[in-house]
């Protein structure tokens, strides 16, 4: 499984050097690694739906316990064909689409592929690290299709946008994720749901898990950035944006359903944000007129039905999750894929612009008649047979069930008025406007788009597949009862097919007088607005970190080492004062050289403050050092004295040579407001250090196992009678061979400024400079324009160029 997600990340490393070629032969062998891995994953759908999950583990870090874990279930098999097969049909259609101008197609290709392997280790992760990585690599991947190559003020704005939302919420998911991991004393997802943690700390995981599968599928309060990421090419709308990434969050809350089931925390607040989700986007969805909006508001009313159904934690509703999953991935990749045809073939997405295209476009409109159907859930589609099953997952509890149902029959009415909407608005022909032109599509375009709606018509009538599909993961997941629910077109006349009647009626009739709701809309008050919510958010977080970035850089290092000393005594020093306490076998001193030497350092630190001679200074604190090294002599080390004597040395000198250049005397003087609280704030560090060491030493009642391992193994490893010799020998290198390397790259960025503004100056005094006029004599220097007289140091850096 790794070998797969690490096959999509090397092609796309490869993809930009054939893009520069034939943008074509990029998106076609862009196609391969996901046709592949869903090529081996339903190799494998036998004996995964017979409860054999596939499992694999790559250890990276095995003393630390850190390792890629992968496993292949029923819920991961449902995302990979979502994940993988739309991503194929999405790749072959973008040549199409990109053939056209529309986009970047040679970013587009390699980061298409980048993401598709992000998102097929997300969904086969059984780790929660690895959830997490994968996570942010979608992210990351998200940002750069939406911004695309960011010549747009728009697609920037969009792509940060999207970046702010989902990576902040994925920060407090991580933070769940840390919370559940130590509560139960395991990572692995497996063994969470084997065997599922319980306490107080859990449910405070599931609501910041919660807060994670919320931003990434664009629930309220934080969906609207999925309106706003339509900027973005078609192709990359229908894989990110329908069929893939905003199903991250729903795959989260289906993977972790069963870890959190029963605890309130988790369903009702899943269930009540996908409730309103869904209403509220079904709402919006009706009054847009650009087709991509449309759809995006449809988006976020689909994932939130898909929340409330996840989130529910019941076998049914599990059912009726995972069909409505993979109806909604195969219907809104169709729609967008249409979309975008549209757009490319009538030069406008506007429904108010759109007419008599069902004439111009027959085979489309039937391929997007056949999605929309789907989507309102019409039979014999697969979103029929999603919905009768989710309103048969709540019509058997009590009030609370009803209500759910109640709701979901809200949301409907509004998904089949927005489906109508859709059509009306692309194919219709308007009395009032002319019919459309438009070239028919090519086959290139026409069949990445019909496959999707194809396979919702073909797996709604061989519903017995999908019911062992979604049987497959609900009974893993949820506790069947006596009498299961399964899939069908036909449960005869039921509460559920009454309610679909409902609602495909109640639809129809809301869609023929949309332009009145609409008129209602306009009318009704607007107190909260979720963009603006986020445009005054992100405003005053701009202010407050010009704020804070005013009083704390302001160029001044003791400001710089005070706020640093302060922030030492809130954090370290607080738990300091209040969870440890003093050894008590402390003596004054155990040799009774230390007492001069702890004379002199003090007495030397005091002069060094108290000086107002640099020189003097620089030699006080020069005497620190020496005493500081005569300590370590004393104590039993003569290495470090040794290396403090040699960098005291170079320092002092260093030193001396910088003071050569400075005036004799320090020519600041503190005032006494302001000598004071420096004087208690360097007093308390002082403090705070010596207790800090008096108690870190005593803390140590016994050596553990790996200082043990460093004394039996330092000879024979190492060479070396010193541990501590041994672990700077052995450890210290590579550091320092770090270091090195920072300071080499610092050092040829330095030169290569230098060489720049030597360049630049020497560019612009080349071109500045005129001959003189034949009848006219150079003015003298002095009576120049200042910006035409040069410094000494300059004039002097000419003459030796």
């Amino acid at each position: 499984m790794l070998a797969f997600v690490i096959a999509h990340l090397l092609v796309a490393l490869a993809l930009p050097i054939i893009a520069r070629r034939s943008t074509r032969a990029a998106f076609l062998i862009a196609a391969v690694p996901p046709a592949a891995a869903l090529a081996w994953v339903l190799s494998k759908a036998g004996p995964v739906l017979d409860g054999q999950p596939v499992t694999q583990v790559v250890e990276w870090a095995p003393l630390l316990g850190l390792g890629f874990a992968f496993r292949l279930d029923a819920l991961a098999l449902l995302i990979t064909i979502l994940v993988s097969g739309i991503g194929v049909v999405v790749l072959l259609y973008s040549d199409y689409y990109f053939s056209r101008g529309s986009g970047d197609a040679r970013r587009s290709a390699p980061l298409l592929l980048a993401f598709a392997g992000a998102m097929l280790g997300l969904v086969l992760a059984d780790d929660l690290i690895t959830v997490y990585i994968f996570w942010e690599l979608t992210t990351v991947c998200s940002f750069l299709l939406v911004g695309q190559a960011g010549i747009s003020r728009e697609s920037r704005r969009s792509a940060l946008q999207a970046l702010m939302i989902t990576i902040l919420g994925g920060l407090v998911m991580l933070l769940g994720f840390v919370v559940l991991g130590e509560t139960a004393g395991t990572y692995r997802i497996s063994e969470l749901l084997a065997d599922p943690p319980g306490g107080a700390a859990v449910g405070v995981a599931a609501v910041l898990v919660l807060i994670g599968a919320f931003t990434k599928s664009a629930q309220i309060p934080f969906h609207n950035w999925l309106p706003a990421a339509m900027v973005a090419p078609t192709p990359i709308s229908a894989y990110l944006h329908a069929a893939s990434m905003v199903k991250a969050g729903v795959f989260l809350i289906a993977r972790l359903g069963p870890v959190f089931v029963g605890l309130q925390q988790w369903w009702i607040t899943a269930v009540v944000v996908g409730l309103v989700t869904m209403v509220v986007g079904g709402w919006r969805a009706l009054h847009e007129h650009d087709l991509k909006k449309l759809l995006a508001y449809g988006t976020i009313s689909q994932l939130g039905f898909l929340t409330v159904l996840f989130g529910a934690g019941t076998h049914t509703a599990a059912m009726a999750g995972a069909t409505m999953l993979l109806a909604h991935g195969f219907f809104k990749a169709t729609l967008f894929l249409v979309v975008g045809i549209v757009d490319h073939e009538t030069g406008t997405r506007d429904i108010r612009e759109l007419s008599g295209l069902g004439r111009r476009l027959p085979v489309l409109a039937v391929i997007a008649g056949l999605a929309a159907a789907s989507m309102a859930g019409i039979p014999p589609l697969l979103g029929f047979i999603g919905k009768e099953a989710a309103f048969e997952a709540f019509l058997h509890g009590g009030t609370g069930d009803l209500l759910v149902d109640l709701f979901l029959v809200v949301g409907s009415v509004f998904t089949m008025a927005y489906s109508v909407r859709f059509l009306w608005g692309a194919f219709a022909a308007k009395k009032d406007r002319p019919d459309t032109e438009a070239e028919p599509p090519g086959p290139l375009g026409l069949l990445p788009a019909a496959l999707p709606s194809l396979a919702g018509l073909v797996f709604g009538l061989a519903y017995p597949l999908v019911d062992e599909l979604a049987a497959a993961y609900a009974d893993g997941a949820f506790p069947p009862g006596p009498h299961p629910y399964h899939l069908a077109l036909w449960h005869g006349l039921s509460p559920p097919l009454l309610l679909s009647a409902i609602a495909v009626a109640g639809g129809v009739a809301l869609a023929y007088g949309s332009a009145r709701v609409t008129e209602f809309r306009q009318r009704l008050p607007r107190p909260l607005d979720a963009q603006r919510g986020y445009e005054r958010i992100m405003a005053l977080l701009e202010r407050v970190a010009v704020g804070v970035t005013g009083r704390t850089q302001v160029g001044s290092l003791p400001t710089y080492i005070g706020i640093i000393l302060i922030t030492v005594l809130v954090v370290p020093g607080s738990a300091l004062l209040l969870g440890t306490a003093m050894p008590g076998d402390l003596r004054a001193y155990d040799n009774l050289l230390q007492v001069p030497l702890a004379v002199v350092v003090i007495v030397a630190a005091i002069a060094a403050v108290m000086s107002r001679r640099r020189l003097t200074a620089v030699l006080m604190v020069g005497v620190v050092g020496y005493g500081i090294g005569g300590l370590f002599i004393v104590d039993g080390g003569p290495d470090l004295a040794l290396a403090q004597f040699l960098v005291e040395t170079l320092t002092v000198v260093a030193f001396v040579f910088v003071l050569r250049r400075l005036p004799v005397r320090f020519n600041q003087h503190d005032t006494r407001a302001f000598r004071i609280p420096k004087m208690i704030l360097a007093g308390a560090a002082g403090v705070f250090i010596s207790v800090a060491g008096l108690v870190f030493s005593g803390a140590r009642h016994a050596p553990p196992t790996a200082s043990q391992e460093y004394i039996a193994n330092a000879e024979y490893g190492a060479g070396a009678t010193n541990v501590v010799n041994a672990i700077i020998v052995d450890f210290r290198a590579f550091d320092t061979v770090g270091e090195i390397s920072v300071l080499a790259v610092t050092a040829t960025g330095v030169a290569s400024l230098i060489l720049a503004s030597r360049h630049e100056r020497r560019r612009r005094s080349t071109r500045t400079a005129k001959p003189p006029e034949p009848a006219q004599q150079q003015e003298p220097a002095e009576q120049q324009e200042p910006s035409e007289q040069q410094e000494p140091g300059e004039q002097q850096e000419e003459v030796r160029e």
